[in-house]
């Protein structure tokens, strides 16, 4: 199948990531957001990414035009009715996810591909509530979208082979790397990363070192660009405990058993980078 038009469901940084990756690569991309203000702060945070490339001799004036031209934003999921693929980047809950797809099968042509961006939760769970399992699937981006050439791919128990081979040339289109990885809880790249926060936190809460002797003994011994612990907090604490929760659920294994620290610092309110303060202090 040949790829046209994409929708982009969510203009938070994910989406709005995605959708600017697309642009770049000649897609004609819509966005769409219920929420105006991050439409509108989607838009001035492409704008400036291009400007900036211009700026530092990467593109032209002509070339950004261009860009611009191929993108626009709405709040109506009705925009999505003549595009070959979306990709949705919205809330990790299941309930939600179900909701928009139902929702956006109502108004997608029948060829159009619906694939989710979820880190963890299941394509198949997400694809009962369409009427086109075989056109659903996971294209699981990483943050910042714009720099991460990695791209999970992952096919729902239905999601058909045809559909599978059109995500991985589209992927491939926006100059990305993707891997096949098997419907399961994190895929690849979460359920390893989550298992290895979670072993930090495990350490940190047995008082076997400090926060920032795990984290340096992590980057030094096993040659880790980040600590595990500032990873945590970078990704958000309430979402490594929301994670590691819908693990020990899923899989009924104690090894994914979220530690009692974690739990008190979200209980706290300490979330990490986003609230000043995690397993470190970013308010200094």
């Amino acid at each position: 199948m040949d790829i046209k038009k994409v929708g982009v469901l969510g203009a938070g940084t994910m989406g709005a990531g995605i959708a600017q990756v697309c642009a770049e690569s000649g897609f004609e991309t819509v966005v769409v957001d219920i929420e105006e203000a991050i439409l509108q702060k989607a838009l001035a945070g492409i704008g400036k990414s291009w400007q900036k490339a211009v700026d530092k001799g990467k593109i032209d004036d002509a070339a950004k035009a261009a860009r611009e031209k191929l993108i626009s934003f709405s709040t109506e999921i009705a925009s999505f009715k003549d595009c070959d693929l979306v990709i949705e980047a919205i809330a990790e809950q299941i309930t939600i996810k179900q909701k928009v797809f139902k929702e956006m099968d109502g108004v997608c042509p029948s060829h159009t591909i619906l694939a989710t961006n979820t880190s963890a939760l299941s394509i198949t769970e997400i694809a009962a509530a369409t009427s086109r399992a075989d056109r659903i699937a996971g294209m699981h981006f990483f943050n910042p979208v714009t720099a991460m050439k990695l791209v999970e791919v992952v096919p729902g128990t239905a999601t058909s082979e045809a559909t599978k081979e059109t995500i991985v040339t589209f992927t491939k289109s926006i100059k990305k790397e993707p891997v096949i990885a098997k419907e399961t809880p994190g895929f690849i790249v979460n359920r390893i990363l989550n298992s290895l926060i979670i072993e930090a936190a495990f350490a940190y809460q047995e008082g076997i070192a400090s926060a920032e002797e795990i984290d340096k003994a992590m980057k030094l011994g096993a040659g880790l660009p980040m600590g595990p612990l500032a990873l945590a907090d970078l990704v958000g604490l309430d979402i490594a405990l929301h994670v590691s929760e819908y693990f020990y659920n899923e899989f009924n294994d104690p090894k994914y058993r979220p530690p009692i620290v974690l739990k008190q610092k979200v209980r706290a309110g300490d979330l990490g980078v986003k609230t000043g303060k995690g397993f470190f202090d970013y308010s200094k």
